[in-house]
């Protein structure tokens, strides 16, 4: 049993103590009190900077795990036994470093944001550091245990992270020219004349007369991933229409039978609209919606642009009976926003507690590779395979964010479907 002091056992502290050891099944107490810490067993550690621990295992606290409130930090890249860490006002801290980054405390003082209202990702203190791609939660989660090892002349015996490849899609447009009635779809046709897209014409009257199957149709591509062992997971868009909400209306029959054949063979999860983002109560109806379609509980999401404004979105997300969120991810940025790839529990440090939402963090997302850091295909594969190393050696599930429209080798996305295929190759990876 590893014995950790500390004059205060705080939700912070107790947080990151969770997330360090419990998944690599290591026994830990946590005691506030000189006698019981002097008289356990070794292994031990003081998260302290009183003078009678001199002689045990010591790490000297900033004041982040025993604050209260979200303020703004003195946040400096500094140095603690030999690693790269964050110091919080001129004290270098691992425990603190890991509960910065992966309570997102950096984007909640970030005041830049997109015209989306979304943090954006090169502004953030992961970037600058250029420590996004790294998973430095579990970095120095590793480093703290060797410092325990090392100090106490013990090996605690960590279970390693597994790792997981797990492919999701997004369903924001379901199909390009299939099912779409009234204005919608004469406006669509009215734009293409006047802009004499001649070839947009001919394929929709291809598809529509049935000589063409719709670009958006590749669902029996997601299918096969699924039968293939992964766990895929969908996210489907039922949202009113709006600018950005453009998927066919939920009470369309045709549209609700491919819900319902897609989640016959994977997960289908809401995706909530980009107006769901103002409001809790649009967000519960759009629950409701999926749930009627697909006669049971809906309890996973993942927001429509990655919107996110904390800690809101997340709140709304658990008041309405979400359990999963898969939506913490820049959009301009690929990487580990919140430094680790595993589903953990958020904190709201808005209430300094521990929620009931999990959340799993994506490692990239289709868009980002090239619309926004508009890289090659080749450029892309590489970066994938790097992400992927990272995964596998640091522990984790590697999540993929795709489109049904972005997989149809169409249009911008030509030869993407090589970047997917690296994403989902399972053989084993040099680390």
């Amino acid at each position: 049993m590893l014995t950790i002091y500390a004059d205060q056992i705080s939700q912070r502290l107790s947080y990151v103590l969770t997330l360090i050891f419990h998944e690599r099944n290591v026994a830990y107490q946590i005691v506030s009190d000189h006698d019981s810490f002097k008289k356990a067993a070794l292994p031990k550690v003081a998260y302290s900077d009183d003078s009678s621990f001199e002689h045990y295992p010591k790490i000297y606290p900033s004041t982040l795990l025993f604050e209260d409130k979200i303020k703004k930090q003195m946040v400096l890249k500094s140095e603690w036994m030999t690693h790269e860490v964050l110091s919080f006002n001129g004290v270098p801290d691992i425990l603190a470093s890991i509960f910065y980054v992966i309570s997102l405390y950096d984007d909640y003082l970030q005041e830049e944001k997109d015209h989306h209202n979304r943090n954006i990702g090169s502004r953030s203190l992961l970037y600058k550091m250029n420590w996004l791609e790294k998973l430095m939660v579990e970095r120095w989660s590793e480093q703290f245990i060797d410092f325990i090892e090392q100090e106490n002349g013990c090996q605690l015996k960590t279970q390693a992270i597994p790792f997981k490849i797990v492919p999701t899609f997004d369903i924001d447009n379901t199909f390009a020219y299939r099912y779409k009635k009234g204005g919608r779809k004469f406006l669509s046709i009215g734009k293409d004349v006047l802009k004499m897209n001649l070839p947009r014409l001919r394929e929709r009257k291809a598809v529509l007369s049935g000589h063409k199957k719709d670009p958006y149709d590749t669902f029996d591509q997601i299918e096969r991933i699924a039968r293939n062992g992964f766990d895929v997971k969908v996210f489907w868009l039922l949202g009113d229409y709006g600018k950005f909400d453009r998927n066919l209306a939920a009470k369309n029959l045709h549209h609700q039978n491919v819900i319902k054949q897609t989640d016959g063979f994977t997960e289908v999860g809401l995706h909530p609209s980009y107006a769901s983002n103002e409001s809790e109560t649009v967000l519960e109806k759009e629950k409701h919606q999926i749930e009627k379609i697909l006669v049971r509980k809906v309890n996973h999401s993942r927001q429509h642009f990655l919107k996110i404004d904390l800690p809101t979105t997340f709140e709304r997300l658990s008041n309405v009976g979400f359990s999963d969120d898969y939506s913490l991810g820049y959009a301009d940025q690929l990487g580990f926003r919140a430094g680790i790839a595993r589903p953990f529990v958020w904190f709201n440090l808005k209430e300094n507690k521990v929620s009931n939402l999990k959340l799993h963090p994506i490692s990239y997302m289709d868009g980002t590779l090239n619309e926004y850091m508009e890289l090659t295909i080749e450029e892309a594969v590489k970066t994938v395979r790097n992400l992927k190393k990272e995964v596998k050696t640091y522990g984790g599930n590697f999540v993929a964010l795709w489109h049904n429209e972005t997989i149809g080798d169409y249009g911008k996305w030509k030869g993407w479907n090589e970047v997917l295929a690296e994403t989902l190759k399972t053989e084993e990876i040099d680390v």
